[in-house]
């Protein structure tokens, strides 16, 4: 039997907002195909739509028209059950703030995501362990997030995103709040992580030296895409 690859198609999406009796268009005419390996930076100007873009693919926001499917599989045909365990087994997310819960140690923040399907185990908590050391925490998996630094805390972060072998990562600015040596860092994971394990990464940002390591970038401006993406 073969094994059924990720892909990632978004077909003719477009995004309006209700503004009292006026419709506000966001996006407008979005097309993009990735495959597992791929890894793409989305840059362009506050307002632009990036990360109401970033949300769709991601099923937190559904969109007015157009198509989304993730391994040939529309996801906002699934009821809201069927779709929250969609998106914990299948999207990763990794956003500017970590949002780490601070009563939680680096170890039980990683294995957070596993709780949803209850399927938290001896050998989830291995991978967690993995994925720790490969990014250089083993020393502190009782920690709590305030000993840790901003960059600590996205490395985190990014383990959470992984641990339940989702096919594609969605990054919203996640260098933001970094000082440029973790930014770098946390770059060069990312991107070591899509290859190794041939996820689909989908990186917004505003820094345009993040998006230049990227093997792909696209500007999105006034709710569309300025060059064709993987056509």
């Amino acid at each position: 039997m073969n094994e059924i690859k990720t892909e990632l198609l978004v077909q003719d999406l477009t995004k309006e907002f209700e503004s009292g009796s006026e419709s506000l268009p966001i996006l407008s005419g979005i097309n993009l195909k990735m495959n597992e390996g791929n890894a793409l930076a989305v840059t362009g100007p506050s307002g632009s739509g990036k990360s109401t873009l970033l949300y769709i693919i991601g099923t937190l926001e559904s969109p007015t028209s157009g198509t989304v499917t993730i391994s040939g599989e529309n996801p906002f045909e699934k009821n809201e059950t069927e779709l929250a365990l969609f998106r914990n087994q299948s999207i990763g997310f990794i956003f500017q703030d970590h949002h780490l819960l601070p009563q939680c140690n680096v170890l039980e923040n990683v294995l957070l995501p596993t709780l949803a399907a209850d399927q938290q185990s001896a050998e989830q908590e291995e991978t967690a362990r993995q994925f720790l050391d490969r990014v250089g925490l083993s020393h502190r998996l009782t920690h709590r997030p305030s000993r840790l630094s901003g960059g600590e805390r996205q490395r985190v972060a990014v383990c959470r995103a992984l641990i339940n072998n989702p096919s594609i990562i969605l990054a919203d600015e996640p260098t933001g709040n970094l000082d440029q040596k973790s930014a770098n860092e946390i770059g060069s994971l990312l991107l070591e992580l899509c290859e190794e394990q041939k996820k689909i990464l989908v990186c917004v940002t505003h820094s345009l030296e993040l998006a230049g390591r990227f093997p792909q970038k696209v500007e999105l401006t006034t709710g569309t895409f300025q060059s064709p993406v993987f056509s």
